[in-house]
């Protein structure tokens, strides 16, 4: 499989000055260069993140008891 190549990248060049004009073509390269920036920074955080913190296997500690009359009775939404 070959590159792109000299005439290839001409012909790109020409492309956007037709289809962009000269005077986007700067405004849309930093907008792609800010892109693959951002993509770029995003990817780094998700492979540097640290692995989560694995639990014990001890019991959580018991809840308090709750007394049944402070419990709402009835939960269901209104009509």
């Amino acid at each position: 499989m070959s590159g792109i190549g000299a005439p290839g990248i001409i012909l790109l060049v020409i492309l956007a000055l037709l289809l962009f004009g000269p005077n986007k073509l700067p405004e849309l390269g930093r907008a792609v260069g800010r892109t693959f920036r951002e993509f770029k920074d995003g990817a780094r955080e998700i492979v540097n993140e640290p692995e989560p913190a694995k639990r014990s296997e001890s019991p959580a500690p018991a809840a308090p008891q709750t007394v049944a009359t402070e419990l709402p009775q009835d939960r269901r939404l209104p009509e």
